[in-house]
């Protein structure tokens, strides 16, 4: 979602700053921003094993805590500040739609976020988008394929050749290999440069969710 269809202002590398900062651990968000596309607990303890010396000290109880407080500041934000999908998204979505393929978004975010979010922009009211899964509905995140596997079961989808995964990080890309889809596609509106994301091996790399149709009609063409 942030980075890929909604815009990221900054506010959840903040979050995760003071979260962090709150249990005495001082990270630069130049350092946060690579986490983005984690399941957040997990991005979590990756940070504290970073930062913490002591191993015994990195227990699910600490992860669960300093994710309590990042969950609450992430809230407050998404409740009352603005909230904008990044440029060209809904017109994207909507062409997808009118050429009969489904719009379903996963994301890092656990689902009350999430809910906030797209309660806000309204997608799943007006039908821009089918479906939504977060990462605290699946065993693991990203690069995991459970999230991609669970929106295709709900959609009864079988062949992960019939999906393209889109996403604005390294474990989005990974998520879409892992899962088997037709295309794991990159888009540089997040946090990564395509520079830092062709390493990864994506399928294509897009500046703007715009290109998206134009590049399937192309490639559908031409296949």
């Amino acid at each position: 979602m942030a980075g890929t269809t909604v815009a990221d202002d900054g506010a959840i590398a903040l979050a995760f700053q003071r979260a962090m900062q709150e249990w005495g651990y001082f990270i630069p968000v130049s350092l946060i921003n690579p986490l983005m596309g984690y399941k957040k607990p997990e991005a979590i303890r990756i940070m504290l094993s970073e930062y913490e010396t002591n191993e015994d000290r990195i227990t699910t109880k600490l992860v669960d805590r300093i994710h309590d407080r990042f969950l609450a500041h992430m809230l407050g934000h998404y409740r009352y500040a603005a909230i904008m999908p990044l440029p060209h998204v809904e017109a994207s979505f909507a062409r997808l739609r009118s050429a009969g393929i489904r719009v379903a978004l996963d994301t890092g975010f656990s689902r009350d976020i999430a809910d906030v979010i797209l309660g806000r922009l309204g997608w799943l009211r007006n039908g821009l988008v089918d479906d939504l899964v977060a990462s605290d509905e699946v065993p693991k995140g990203r690069p995991y394929p459970y999230m991609i596997n669970r929106l295709m079961e709900r959609a009864g989808i079988t062949d992960p050749l019939e999906v393209v995964k889109v996403g604005d990080t390294e474990v989005d890309i990974h998520e879409g290999l892992n899962a088997g889809c037709l295309f794991s596609i990159a888009v540089t509106t997040g946090a990564f440069t395509a520079d830092a994301l062709v390493p990864h091996n994506p399928s294509f790399i897009i500046d703007d969710l715009s290109q998206l149709m134009p590049l399937l009609e192309h490639v559908t063409a031409t296949a």
